[in-house]
């Protein structure tokens, strides 16, 4: 029961029914917050308890100053959390874990249970094996389950042994999607209250349901764990962006190029750590699928989260989607009742302002590695080639030198070429060369949500078709939906045989291209590409394009709409202008241009109206937790406990609280520290944490083939993140990480300076021996380190490698809260300062000096750094009270267990 200082309980009447909520008018200077800040304050109303959350934190977030630097701790606590398998087995692994470790300090094992509503969707293990046929999709999930077995076992005992925790099963939608079109759901009720749902996410694009007005974010699995056992997550009351929007997109934009175009600038601006409010009069000709587009792209522009308020458009997407009209009228009346509801006229006051004319929004693309490098299409051959220079030898791109500019430049030949032969096993031969496209994947929840451009891209196929067109034989293509309703209105609208004509058959319901899980290209294609060093190119409707992610092939990444993503399917290569360049020649004998094929808006709206109905969810999501036989039939052990299989090298008990004492012991400075890596500027998650495939003579696949397991069958580290033996292996061991402690060398390679002459060897096998010397570790950084996807084993495997501390240039949101949550000291070097300008090498000893000043309960604003003949104060990135508590504990998961134990 909350304290309710301010006298805000109140009641609420829809229809028949009462609800208890509480009144944001009940405090002074609610009314000119943003919309993103009104449900926080909602929050704290709601659960203030006089200790963690107090009248002050109230009154604080009432009087926000939009223009003062974020510095007011406040306890958010979501309404849910949701979960992909990835992320949510090791999550159900940490869980049994810490039922073990209860009942071994003589505790109640059932006393770790979720204690707010938990969902996980499988979603993140299928792989497009096979593609181009019409037995795809089952030949995919048939081997999905020959993999993952063991992984679904462990999470069907989940269902079953923790309340509040229910699992989707494979093969039936994507996470984010499968939340905005079914779980969320805008206004909670529970135990008589009505509150605006809320729901943190181990997966940093849960930013998606921002575009229903639910306001969460993407957060490490440790953190999810802590939300789920009834632990608020700490934060600084944040800064928040005022986006304006105005006019409409004009005809032949998309969601996709809005996306893209929003991306551009607020990664320019600059909003780590900020929220993001759309408002305007634009925000009311914005469809719901456009805005959760965008509210999907956060984590690429970087903010906290990028929310829609709540509207009529928000009302037709509940009620088409499904929703009782019951729910409808609720979420009507609380957000009016609330002041939540949108009004164009009524302008909250803002940290920071940007605006956009919906107007100006050209058709792009993305790449060829990162998501905010947005290309005007007219531009995307120059910028290609120019591009391309970065990925070949030096005699391919010619002798010039080619300033850095915005023009692209191109080499005397117009562009470098290596055409080699390629001959099928079917006996069909062709050319490759460099930007040949080797991928098209309409792929991800950012975009296949989306029924405007997922229509656009069929019925640009069925154009295509109708016109004679083919896809190049050297293109992978697929096509993953989010839903099983996408294909329930492709049937329907009759474009399924042009899109499988073309070799856009369903491969999965499931994140594919879009995390790595692109599959293999044809052995013949592969071997071609790595004989002879080709740069080739991947183009995908998703949301990451970073180095190394796509495929091990292809170093060239391009994000872009679903129709674009078919049309250079058909023209087979990035070096085509499809403004001014054919596509290909038609039946006819005539050039086939991409005019020729556009489908007009109005066209797209139409079969958008007459394909798609509230019977589609009805019937998709009726019971969307039961699963088909294969699911239903998993044997699986009982018990509070689960029975953890020693042979097992899917799920294995986590080992962070092997040895733990019922209290933390004091932390202590750090000495005689060595360099495990040295690292550059916009390290990603992707860079640090074990993703996509095993090779067999990585240390990774070493373990596994020790452990009897067939390369054939390694699958993805994704798949075994339940075993923290493969994921210490895998972390830092991605092929583009480049550590300058081992000049030369690219993937997860540092130098040991435990042996004689300190030769290179694999991260994993130095830390191994660091760890045997007792020897800590340090991680050094450059900017925006741990930028990308909230992936814990980023932070969990920089741990488990003995890391004590990282000192970086700056931090992304996510990365550094994990590292805290996982208990290693995240540092920041002085303003203006980095490693290469303090002349560290990475050869250094290291001593950190200052560390101890947390055990008297207060947080050093820095601390001393001394490293060879250098010393410097190093910047304390333990921003807030309780992350300087889970610092002392060792962990937030260690945290979360004493603090459990000590109520009972």
């Amino acid at each position: 029961m909350s304290a309710n200082s301010f006298g805000s309980r109140d009641t609420l009447r829809v229809g028949d029914a009462s609800y208890e909520i509480y009144r944001l008018d009940a405090v002074e200077g609610s009314g000119r917050l943003p919309y993103s800040l009104k449900i926080l304050l909602e929050n704290l109303l709601r659960t203030e308890d006089g200790a963690n959350i107090t009248a002050e934190h109230i009154r604080a977030l009432g009087a926000w100053d939009p223009k003062a630097a974020p510095s007011v701790e406040i306890q958010f606590t979501p309404a849910r959390v949701i979960m992909q398998d990835f992320t949510g087995v090791p999550c159900v692994v940490d869980l049994a874990t810490m039922r073990e470790a209860v009942r071994d300090l003589g505790g109640d094992p059932a006393k770790i249970n979720p204690l707010a509503p938990a969902e996980l969707v499988i979603d993140h293990s299928v792989i497009v094996d096979f593609f181009g046929g019409p037995d795809s999709f089952a030949r995919n999930v048939e081997r999905e389950y020959e993999r993952n077995r063991e992984r679904y076992q462990f999470l069907r005992w989940g269902q079953t042994a923790f309340d509040e925790f229910k699992v989707v099963p494979p093969g039936t939608g994507i996470v984010h999607q499968v939340n905005i079109e079914h779980l969320a759901r805008v206004v909670m009720v529970r135990d008589g209250k009505a509150y605006p749902d809320t729901c943190v996410g181990t997966d940093s694009h849960t930013t998606m349901e921002n575009g229903l007005g639910v306001l969460g974010w993407g957060v490490g699995g440790i953190e999810a764990e802590a939300a789920m056992l009834g632990q608020p997550i700490s934060m600084l009351i944040p800064r928040v962006v005022g986006f304006k929007l105005s006019g409409q997109l004009p005809p032949g934009a998309t969601a996709t190029d809005l996306v893209l175009v929003i991306t551009e600038m607020l990664r320019k601006h600059g909003v780590v750590g900020k929220f993001v409010d759309f408002y305007g009069d634009g925000v009311s000709s914005v469809p719901l699928a456009n805005r959760a587009t965008i509210g999907n792209m956060s984590p690429e522009f970087g903010s906290t989260c990028a929310i829609f308020p709540i509207d009529e458009e928000t009302l037709s997407y509940l009620e088409l989607t499904g929703r009782s009209p019951e729910q409808l009228a609720l979420v009507e009346a609380y957000a009016r009742a609330q002041g939540i509801w949108h009004d164009p006229a009524n302008e909250p006051e803002y940290s920071e302002y940007l605006e956009l004319d919906l107007a100006t929004v050209v058709p792009s693309i993305a790449g060829p590695k990162r998501p905010q490098d947005r290309i005007a299409l007219t531009a995307a051959k120059t910028t290609w080639r120019h591009d391309v220079l970065n990925y070949v030898s030096d005699d391919e791109a010619g002798e010039e030198s080619f300033p850095a500019s915005d023009a692209p430049s191109i080499s005397p030949n117009g562009r470098p070429h290596r055409t080699c032969k390629v001959t099928l096993a079917d006996g069909g031969t062709f050319e490759l060369d460099h930007g040949a496209v080797v991928i098209a994947a309409i792929t991800s929840c950012t975009n296949t949500s989306n029924p405007y451009v997922m229509i656009g891209a069929a019925l640009l196929a069925k154009n295509a078709v109708d016109k004679g067109l083919t896809v190049k034989p050297w293109v992978k293509t697929s096509l993953a939906p989010g839903s099983q309703v996408v294909t329930g209105y492709f049937e329907r609208s009759g474009l399924t045989p042009y899109l499988d004509k073309l070799g856009f058959n369903l491969v999965g319901y499931g994140c594919t291209t879009c995390i790595g899980n692109s599959g293999p290209l044809a052995e013949e294609i592969s071997a071609a590409i790595q004989e002879n060093d080709l740069a080739v190119t991947a183009v995908l409707s998703g949301n990451r394009n970073f180095e190394g992610r796509i495929n091990p092939d292809v170093k060239m990444n391009y994000l872009a709409s679903p129709p674009l993503v078919v049309a250079y399917a058909l023209a087979g290569s990035m070096d085509v202008d499809l403004n001014t360049e054919p596509l290909g020649v038609g039946s006819d004998g005539q050039p086939v241009f991409l005019k020729d094929i556009w489908p007009a808006p109005e066209e797209v709206s139409a079969v958008v109206r007459s394909s798609i109905g509230k019977d589609m969810f009805l019937r998709d999501y009726a019971d969307v937790f039961k699963g088909d036989e294969t699911w239903r039939s998993l044997p699986i052990p009982t018990g509070d406990t689960f029975e953890w299989d020693p042979s097992s090298t899917y799920v294995r008990k986590a080992p962070y609280f092997d040895g733990m004492p019922a209290a933390p012991a004091p932390v202590n400075d750090i000495s005689g520290a060595r360099v495990l890596a040295l690292l550059g500027d916009s390290v990603t998650t992707d860079h640090i944490s074990p993703a996509g495939s095993i090779k067999a003579d990585s240390p990774a696949g070493t373990y596994l083939r020790e452990n009897g397991v067939a390369v054939k069958d390694f699958n993805s580290y994704g798949s075994r993140r339940g075993n923290h033996e493969v994921m210490i292996r895998g972390t830092f061991a991605n092929i583009r990480l480049r550590n300058r402690l081992a000049p030369g060398t690219e993937g997860g390679f540092t130098r040991d300076f435990t042996q004689e002459g300190a030769p290179v060897s694999t991260i994993y096998d130095a830390s191994v021996n660091y760890a045997a010397a007792g020897t800590p570790l340090v991680v050094l950084a450059g900017k925006e380190y741990g930028s990308g996807s909230s992936r814990d084993w980023a932070a969990k495997g920089t741990a488990l490698l003995g890391a004590r501390a990282v000192i970086a240039e700056s931090y992304e949101r996510i990365h550094r809260s994990n590292l805290i949550g996982m208990g290693v000291f995240p540092l920041e070097f002085p303003a203006g300062q980095s490693a290469e300008s303090l002349g560290l090498t990475g050869e250094e000893t290291f001593e950190i000096v200052g560390i101890e000043e947390l055990n008297e309960g207060r947080i050093p604003a820095t601390v001393k750094v001394r490293a060879g003949s250098a010393e410097f104060d190093a910047v304390v990135r333990i921003d807030t009270p309780g992350e300087a508590d889970y610092y002392r504990h060792g962990g937030i998961m260690q945290y979360v267990l004493r603090s459990l134990l000590a109520q009972s």
